[in-house]
Order: structure tokens, then sequence, then C-alpha cells
């Protein structure tokens, strides 16, 4: 597969909506590998099609052993709020502090094409919230709680690698 380029916050793709995607291709389904191997090469939990120049309905996340990969995700229900410190690979290493709903149900298709209706929680749910807010021409800092605590983490500290984990 392929690492691609992920787009800087200021690139004007990242304010831009995706499109909805018709057909689920053998194409899409080795996009969707290339967005995880991105990912992963980026350290992330996260990404989105539009991050890396593609105006697709795609998303890709990893939290501990579960990965996810949704085409044309929706989230249908949403409870709970929580505040917690985000960061994005299209801004690295910066973090700060933004509410979520804490469990989302979400709906979309497979790379497999299949209908797919999912009930999230913690973690998943705010990278999936993320992602999401991604297709939709919105990133993290426009949500910030608080937008003097947005923050740069030297990427070596003890603390960068508690905020990647968490």
């Amino acid at each position: 597969m392929a690492v691609l380029t992920v787009h800087p916050v200021d690139h004007p793709m990242l304010r831009r909506k995706a499109s909805r995607v018709s057909r689920v291709s053998a194409g899409l389904r080795t996009f969707v590998d290339d967005l995880f191997d991105t990912m992963d090469a980026n350290r992330g939990a996260g990404l989105a099609a539009t991050q890396v120049g593609r105006p697709w309905r795609v998303i890709v996340a990893s939290v501990g052993d579960e990965r996810l990969a949704l085409v044309n995700p929706e989230i249908v229900r949403a409870s709970g709020a929580e505040v917690a410190d985000e960061g994005c690979l299209s801004l690295p290493n910066w973090f700060g502090p933004v509410e979520r709903a804490t469990e989302v149900t979400v709906k979309g298709r497979s790379v497999d094409g299949a209908s797919v209706r999912r009930r999230l929680r913690g973690l998943l749910a705010r990278v999936v919230q993320h992602e999401i807010d991604h297709l939709d021409g919105i990133v993290f800092t426009d949500r910030l709680v608080d937008s003097q605590r947005l923050r740069f983490v030297d990427p070596r500290s003890p603390e960068a690698s508690r905020l990647r984990a968490s």
C-alpha cells in the first residue's frame, strides 16, 4: 500500500464539504488501505479522505485493537458530553480542549459495501466525530472550548506520548 501526504490545516481541501461515495469499488478499498497506512505511519487515531486531498466521505479510525473504516458515515444519535484534548494529523503536535459526545451511533457502509450501524463509546466515538467533522469542512480548532488552551507539545515529551494514546 501507500503512505499519502497529509494536507496541513490551512489547505483549502480541509474546508470543503466532501461528496458522498456512490459505489464501493476495488479502487476505494485500496484507498482505504492507504488511509490506514498513512494514519499508522503518522501515529494517528483517525484520518479522513479530505486530509489527503480526496473529496470523498470516507474515514478510518483505530483505537486499541479496534480498526474501523466507514464510507458515507453519519452520526444518527449522540449522547453525553466530555471535554478532552484533541490533536490532528493536519496540525501536528498541537492539542486543545474540545467537547464531544461520549457515545454516538454511526451509520454508513463498510469497504465491502454492506450497511453498517455501530454504537461507539469513549475515544473511538471521539475520533469518529473528529473525522466526520473533517468531511464537513470543520477542523478541531473550530470546536475548541477555550482557544487560549491550544498548545504545541514537543513530540519527544512524555505528554505527547500520553496525548497520542488518549
